[in-house]
């Protein structure tokens, strides 16, 4: 069976129709001899996300982005994602924007839930995620950095500001006279130094002596030392403490009126007595300075003794 031209023309064209539309709908990401489900997601921001981005489970890709659009109501991005039907996807699964590479864009990720059952059907819409990239996350912890930094450039100016304006011309001069100073200083020191150093050297037959002197005192006075922990201290701290006990004995005794001075110490009556003798004997010795006679008469012819008259004023009296 022959076909005509035309035949074969219609049927190139119809191929080239069918092809191209193949060709368009595989570059837009949809294969037509696949079957794919249609799953929606809202996102606040898909950038990166373009479309054609790969979508996968588990690192596997199973779909691609569709189509990105605004949706007008809620202001948010709406991003249709064509799934393979292969795989099953739950209700509850998490659609996470990720950054695969620092340098390249941003793909879908969906995140099963083991533990839901209910499978979502074409044209469901998924819970919405979005993970940070390392660009992104690296770009929150320099933000702080960058703050930092700013305050410490502001605070650099403003030290080299406050330095230019205490350095000006007559504080560089007094600079320089300080540094003059300090030169001339290390110099004498340099000369003391170079002096002691001689002085050292003159008299290190001296020192040296010295020393050894001081090494025969610290000899010696080991060997006193070594004396002195030889000598029976034990026994000498022991006789003394048997000492104060005994002291101490002697002393509560006195004060518990035991013995004669503990009587002397505690008797009232004894103590009044000791007063009273030595008020009377005081008397004695008073009448007897001033009145001789009463107690020594002495007459070569042999008179007769005077009667005692007793006086009319006592010692004290007189004495006041």
């Amino acid at each position: 069976m022959k076909l005509s031209r035309e035949i074969k023309t219609a049927i190139l064209v119809i191929a080239s129709i069918l092809l191209f539309i193949w060709g368009y709908s595989f570059l837009k990401g949809r294969d037509l001899f696949v079957n794919y489900k249609t799953f929606y997601v809202e996102y606040m921001n898909v950038e990166g996300l373009a479309v054609s981005s790969p979508v996968t489970i588990n690192g596997l890709t199973v779909g691609k982005v569709s189509a990105i659009k605004l949706n007008n109501n809620t202001a948010k991005l709406v991003v249709e994602m064509q799934i393979k039907s292969d795989y099953p996807i739950t209700k509850s699964a998490l659609a996470e924007i990720y950054a695969p590479s620092p340098i390249g864009g941003k793909q879908i990720a969906i995140i099963p839930n083991a533990k839901d059952s209910r499978l979502a059907q074409d044209g469901d819409y998924l819970i919405s995620s979005a993970k940070l990239g390392l660009t992104d996350a690296l770009a929150l912890q320099v933000e702080p950095l960058k703050v930092k930094i700013e305050k410490l450039l502001d605070n650099a100016n403003t030290m080299v500001l406050g330095i230019n304006d205490v350095l000006n011309a007559k504080n560089k001069q007094n600079l320089q006279a300080s540094l003059q100073n300090l030169n001339e200083t290390l110099a004498q020191f340099k000369l003391v130094s170079a002096q002691a150093n001689d002085l050292l050297a003159e008299n290190k037959s001296k020192i040296n002596s010295t020393l050894s002197n001081v090494d025969k005192a610290s000899a010696n006075f080991v060997k006193v030392s070594d004396s002195i922990s030889k000598i029976q201290l034990g026994e000498t701290v022991k006789k003394l403490e048997n000492t104060l006990a005994n002291v101490n004995h002697i002393m509560t005794d006195i004060d518990a009126g035991k013995g004669s001075m503990g009587k002397l110490m505690k008797d009232e009556t004894l103590y009044n007595n000791f007063a009273n003798t030595s008020k009377e004997l005081e008397l004695l010795l008073q009448d007897l300075r001033l009145n001789p006679t009463r107690y020594v008469n002495v007459s070569l012819f042999g008179k007769k003794n005077k009667p005692y008259v007793a006086p009319q004023e006592t010692p004290q009296d007189i004495k006041q």
